[in-house]
């Protein structure tokens, strides 16, 4: 296992789903502000963004999970 152990391993799992998901969401936030603020459509592209975020965030994790579980 990598010389963390199995408590480790999940660990960094968990680290690494947290930090690709609220990346993804903080991403498509960002993007989805920035087109409202240059097309002047407040809250539109705004949710586009947040849902794209959080659908390719939840694409990521099972990616990652997936491999993860294979390993054992």
């Amino acid at each position: 296992m990598n010389g963390l152990g199995r408590a480790g391993m999940y660990f960094a799992l968990f680290t690494e789903v947290g930090i690709v998901l609220a990346l993804a969401i903080v991403a498509g936030i960002a993007v989805g502000a920035w087109v409202d603020e240059r097309l002047q459509t407040l809250p539109i592209f705004l949710l586009v963004g947040l849902l794209t975020g959080m659908a390719l965030g939840a694409f990521a994790v099972h990616r990652i999970v997936t491999r993860f579980l294979a390993r054992f």
